[in-house]
């Protein structure tokens, strides 16, 4: 077996990332369903508009697709990209949790602390999953 495919940095093509991009979205999609749904179980106001799915679909696709932009700058114009992505990403994770602490009144615990686990596995899988920090470049 030859080491060269172990050094020389592969790019994915445009058709690879966009399925991996709706792949995430998909999957971040449906576990977001889920928490929303264990939520609602758990006592979170029925009227919790961050807890339906147009609000939570739709934020999953922006964010998907924002991370996955930023994703694509990083890698290409990093020096390092692996370093740099695993001290953004979380910074960027703990930023975006900052705006469900304003919604206590309206989704009390159960809803707020459904948004920020949403957040959690939205970055998980898309980071972790679709867009790993191997291979990078």
């Amino acid at each position: 077996m030859s080491h060269v495919s172990e050094t020389l940095p592969s790019r994915r093509g445009p058709l690879v990332v966009a399925g991996g991009v709706f792949i995430a979205f998909l999957l971040a999609s449906l576990v977001n369903a889920s928490i929303a749904v264990l939520a609602h179980a758990m006592s979170a106001p029925d009227d919790f508009n961050p807890l339906e799915p147009p609000a939570y679909v739709f934020l999953t696709a922006l964010g998907v697709l924002a991370g996955a932009i930023g994703w694509d700058i990083v890698r290409r114009l990093s020096q390092d990209p692996e370093r740099l992505l695993r001290r953004l990403v979380p910074s960027v994770v703990v930023i975006s949790l900052v705006p469900d602490f304003f919604l206590f009144d309206e989704g009390e615990v159960t809803g707020v602390v459904a948004l920020l686990v949403m957040h959690l596995a939205v970055a998980v899988i898309a980071y972790r999953r679709v867009m790993p920090l191997g291979s990078a470049r």
